[in-house]
């Protein structure tokens, strides 16, 4: 049964009152409120209302001054249709009726005031939507960032519409089972929240349709039957599942939900979705594209400056930063150490294993070493076994004390690609650190930490050497 339209009435005259009243009578469309003063009018047209029925001119002159805010169908007075008729002009009322009344005449003229009314509300309605899309559009061109893309569409969308909830979801390529929440209006910072789609069959309808997807009353709709029992404590009524897609191809999820008693999506609400969704898909896409191409960037800066095998810095960044670390070594009169590996019989590794277990060696040996070094210190592979260390800030004492920390470490350290041998690896390292009157450039700094390492080896190995 749908819902009547409420009408207020206000009227003193005895004939008109008595016509009204035996028209609203038992009437199916409209339910009439009538009421004896204008103040106790005045806090019911806080409600909605369709229309007021006012006696003019009396009643008229107070109605009108109330300003309802919704349509006024004046009733000319029978004992004053002069001033009747000109309270009517005066106040610019288009709807008025004239004795003697006739029913078919009111009937008409409600229905034509309460269409009026309806459809300036769907105008205005849909002016507002517009401007909201318009809007929406506008913000999503001046950002890049997809977080933030995402978190603007459902905190517009839920400023516009009233909703428990409003997220949008993403399943990855060839996921059947779990979407992910990368955005929801509550908070920027929520996210990735998992959601397994068993129990949530609207949202698998709008993947495998492309279409969105309506849901009036949850606990009636034969698609959540599966899943009635889950929801029925939390209060879900209404649901829209609106797919974001772009070239044909769905991007992510605009998912709303609400848990408002009586409340269901309106066809109105439910275009806005749609239009926010489409107008986000473009958007979405250009700033997924732009991530993924800084993604990309930042891969192939990266790769430029680490050793493929290792992982850590080749031996271009590291002379790259030690120009840097030598510049301000001269400058302002700063230490400056740096300390030269060499793996001890690394050859052996090789000839009895592979080159292949040779290669695991080294890179397990490598990120051994950098996990214990400092965050501003350099570390990179020099060549072949060899590795080098740079110790920005750091004098002679501390590098011999870094060193002696790092080779202990080794020593302990049992390498997993060895596993199940008894063979064991060591390391010789040479050091040389400014200010030093022997060093006068960056080339001199390198030359004496292998000059140093040289003499470590000879000296028999897995100790560690200072060029004097």
């Amino acid at each position: 049964m749908r819902n009547k339209k409420n009408i207020y009435v206000y009227e003193k005259n005895k004939e008109a009152l008595e016509f009204l009243k035996d028209f609203f009578k038992g009437h199916g469309e409209y339910s009439a409120s009538f009421f004896p003063d204008v103040k106790t009018l005045k806090k019911s047209l806080k409600k909605q209302c369709h229309a007021v029925i006012a006696g003019s001119p009396e009643g008229l002159e107070r109605v009108k001054a109330l300003g309802p805010g919704c349509p006024i169908l004046a009733m000319i007075s029978p004992d004053d249709a002069t001033g009747g008729l000109s309270s009517v002009v005066k106040h610019n009322i288009e709807s008025y009726m004239l004795p003697p009344y006739y029913k078919e005449d009111l009937e008409y003229k409600l229905r034509t005031v309460s269409t009026r009314k309806d459809l300036f509300e769907s105008l205005y309605s849909e002016k507002n939507d517009l401007e909201a899309v318009a809007e929406l559009t506008y913000m999503l061109s001046s950002t890049l960032d997809p977080k933030e893309v995402l978190y603007l569409v459902v905190k517009k969308l839920s400023d516009i519409i009233k909703v428990t909830r409003c997220s949008v979801l993403s399943i990855g390529l060839g996921e059947k089972r779990y979407a992910s929440v990368v955005s929801t209006f509550e908070s920027p910072v929520i996210k990735d929240i998992r959601l397994d789609l068993k129990k949530y069959p609207e949202i698998m309808k709008a993947f495998r349709t492309k279409n969105a997807v309506v849901i009036k009353d949850a606990m009636t709709d034969p698609l959540m039957r599966s899943v009635r029992k889950i929801i029925a404590p939390i209060g879900i009524r209404s649901i829209v599942v609106a797919p974001v897609i772009f070239r044909d191809e769905v991007i992510g999820t605009l998912f709303l939900r609400t848990s408002r008693a009586g409340h269901v999506f309106t066809d109105r609400e439910v275009k806005l979705v749609n239009a926010i969704a489409n107008a986000s898909a473009n958007a979405l896409y250009n700033a997924f594209l732009f991530e993924k191409v800084a993604s990309e960037k930042a891969a192939l800066e990266k790769l430029a400056i680490t050793d493929f095998l290792t992982g850590v810095y080749n031996i271009r960044y590291f002379y790259h930063r030690l120009d840097d670390e030598f510049a301000r070594h001269q400058r302002y009169n700063t230490p400056l150490s740096c300390i030269m590996f060499d793996l001890d019989y690394f050859k052996k590794i090789n000839d009895t294993f592979g080159h292949r277990v040779g290669d695991i060696v080294l890179r397990e040996f490598a990120q051994l070493v950098r996990r214990h070094t400092r965050k501003n210190d350099v570390f990179a592979r020099y060549g072949g076994e060899e590795f080098i260390l740079l110790l920005p800030q750091t004098g002679l004492q501390g590098a011999v004390v870094e060193a002696g920390r790092l080779r202990e470490i080794i020593n302990a350290y049992r390498f997993k690609a060895l596993k199940g041998s008894k063979a064991k690896l060591t390391a010789s390292m040479g050091i040389a650190a400014c200010p030093h009157k022997k060093i006068k450039t960056q080339d001199n700094l390198i030359a004496f930490a292998d000059n140093a390492l040289f003499e470590a080896k000879n000296m028999g190995r897995n100790r560690v050497v200072v060029f004097r």
